[in-house]
């Protein structure tokens, strides 16, 4: 049996798009899939990420498994069709097909609905024995004495690292817009500590990426990890909330355990946005607080905003990245406020009839897909081409530079190289109109021998 597995990518993040290497590590999902494949079937597995390379017209697979997300799914649909009229099996699984079951499977001949760790090997033993079922889903209670990723699939030149470690699974949040708990549960589940740090202690090189969607979901579960990782000397990079700033033992205990960079999802510069988003948690009052201990730990920071609630006016651009500045948030990543299918926040929209574009290829949290409140469409996505371009300016880039934190050489180097990324980001950001993220062409209607 010969599987491929593949991740397609939209225009801004494909691999002639705008995130450069220094952006970009290895996902971890096919890599687990690869892993997964029952060890009877014997089969020779392939992995095709189009963040690192092109997806291959002509592949060689009996059966070819399809992840993608919501704004990744119509090419992951050009995708499904095209290899499935070359006679391959195909199964679509990830955040959008979970979301939308029905519509996956009129591209595809499975689709895989939620976590997969039970359902994928039993998908593929049923192609084995020729009887694959057009739904599968399973509840993943526990995600112990899991093999470990299959990370020589991958090309490492591709990446910054391939040394990426899922350890805590879900997020005891509920905001919004978020559709993970949607898509896969609301379910916090994390793996033993043990198998994380060993799994970690076999890595080459320092850096480790967890890619996990809130690595506080857990308190004392994040402790004991973290506690364990001490002896390692590794550097780690994660996701968190601003929650963090509350915890002083926490604090020093990523520094402890080699905490280097930290995303955190800070959304807005309103209050009142924050309570639309059900992320009242977030005080944008304290960001400079929190600013100031994390780089006094030593992390890095890359804080992400969302434009476009009903609470923003025209003046939230410029205040976003003024604050982005004065709080020294080293790397700002802004976004749109998305309505993703199935959201409690899509469903508000749905209602008030606010809702503009159902080109899902547009949902890439860079597009405006609803009618706004307090500005226009074309308004909004001037302003976050508009705070891209501000922030990454040289101007910007100086002033954000914290020159009190510590190891400031070593320091400025990675932040002087994460910036210089993002500033190539900003620069090309107009070149991604509706109609350049829509374009599939590449992907033939018809198969030629």
């Amino acid at each position: 049996m010969k599987i491929a597995l593949l991740s397609p990518a939209g225009a801004m993040h494909r691999h002639n798009g705008l995130f450069s290497k220094n952006l970009h590590y290895a996902p971890i999902t096919l890599t687990l899939l690869a892993a997964l494949v029952p060890a009877e079937l014997d089969a020779e597995v392939s992995i095709y990420d189009e963040t690192a390379a092109r997806i291959p017209l002509d592949l060689d697979a009996d059966i070819v498994g399809i992840t993608c997300v919501t704004g990744t799914c119509a090419r992951a649909y050009k995708f499904a069709d095209y290899f499935r009229r070359r006679g391959a099996t195909v199964v679509l699984g990830g955040p959008h097909p979970s979301l939308l079951p029905r519509e996956a499977k009129e591209h595809a001949d499975s689709v895989v609905v939620g976590l997969g760790d039970r359902s994928w090997p039993r998908f593929l033993l049923d192609c084995r024995d020729g009887r694959p079922e057009a739904y599968y889903a399973d509840d993943t209670p526990s995600t112990a004495n899991r093999p470990l990723p299959r990370r020589e699939l991958l090309n490492p030149k591709k990446y910054i690292t391939l040394n990426t470690v899922e350890a805590v699974r879900g997020c005891h949040r509920n905001c919004s817009f978020c559709a993970y708990p949607k898509a896969f549960g609301h379910r916090v589940i994390p793996r033993p500590v043990r198998e994380v740090v060993a799994e970690i202690k076999a890595l080459r090189g320092k850096p480790v990426i967890f890619p996990d969607v809130n690595l506080l979901s857990d308190i004392s579960y994040a402790k004991e990890l973290f506690t364990a990782m001490i002896p390692l000397k590794k550097w780690w990079f994660g996701l968190t909330t601003s929650d963090i700033a509350l915890d002083e033992e926490m604090l020093r205990l990523f520094k402890k355990s080699g905490c280097k960079g930290l995303l955190i999802g800070f959304e807005s510069v309103n209050a009142a946005s924050q309570k639309e988003m059900r992320k009242g948690f977030n005080n944008p009052s304290n960001y400079k607080n929190l600013m100031d201990k994390l780089h006094k730990h030593g992390i890095m920071v890359m804080g992400c905003f969302a434009f476009g609630s009903d609470e923003d006016g025209l003046d939230v651009f410029e205040r976003t990245v003024r604050l982005a500045d004065e709080v020294k948030i080293d790397l700002p990543r802004y976004a749109i406020f998305t309505p993703f299918p199935q959201t409690d926040y899509y469903r508000q929209l749905e209602d008030e009839k606010r809702i503009a574009e159902r080109d899902w290829a547009l949902y890439d949290v860079e597009h405006c897909v609803f009618v706004p409140k307090n500005m226009s469409k074309e308004q909004l996505e001037e302003g976050i081409r508009r705070a891209w371009k501000a922030s990454y300016s040289i101007r910007s880039i100086f002033k954000r530079l914290d020159w009190r934190r510590p190891r400031i050489l070593l320091f400025a180097f990675v932040y002087a190289l994460a910036n210089a990324g993002y500033r190539k980001y900003a620069k090309k950001f107009d070149i991604f109109d509706a109609a350049a993220m829509a374009d599939n062409s590449d992907i033939p209607d018809e198969v030629f021998e």
